[in-house]
């Protein structure tokens, strides 16, 4: 299955052991993971001035979501989606993508439940989706 895993979802991966901690691990074993530019961006940002992350974790982050996801390269969307234009980001990346499901802990995503066929799922709903408990 190909997963691509909001900013969220990875910021939390890597901030606390949890839910978004276990779908991570899980997806970079039994999965293809799929992200962006933009999300890896984002993550970096996230890590460093929320969480104070120091500059070389934040590397070996970034360079381990890059290193075992396929890179997509969104042309952006056909108009708005999402009342936030960051989320839109989301959706173009799954798109290009040609992602099975996005997991993300985003009201705004998960109101959606789908977009062009592809799951919006959260991070306890993905284990569902999947068809197995964690």
């Amino acid at each position: 299955m190909r997963v691509l895993l909001d900013t969220n979802v990875l910021v939390a991966a890597f901030i606390a052991r949890g839910n978004s901690n276990e779908v991570f691990d899980h997806c970079l074993t039994s999965h293809r993971l799929i992200t962006s530019i933009w999300i890896l961006d984002e993550l970096e940002e996230k890590l460093l001035k929320k969480f104070h992350f120091s500059k070389a974790d934040v590397k070996a982050v970034v360079s381990l979501v890059s290193n075992n996801a396929e890179m997509s390269e969104p042309s952006g969307l056909d108009g708005k989606v999402c009342r936030d234009a960051d989320d839109d980001n989301i959706l173009a990346a799954a798109l290009a993508g040609k992602a099975d499901c996005i997991v993300t802990g985003d009201k705004d995503l998960l109101v959606l439940k789908d977009y062009r066929g592809i799951k919006i799922l959260s991070p306890t709903d993905f284990w569902e989706f999947e068809g197995r408990e964690r």
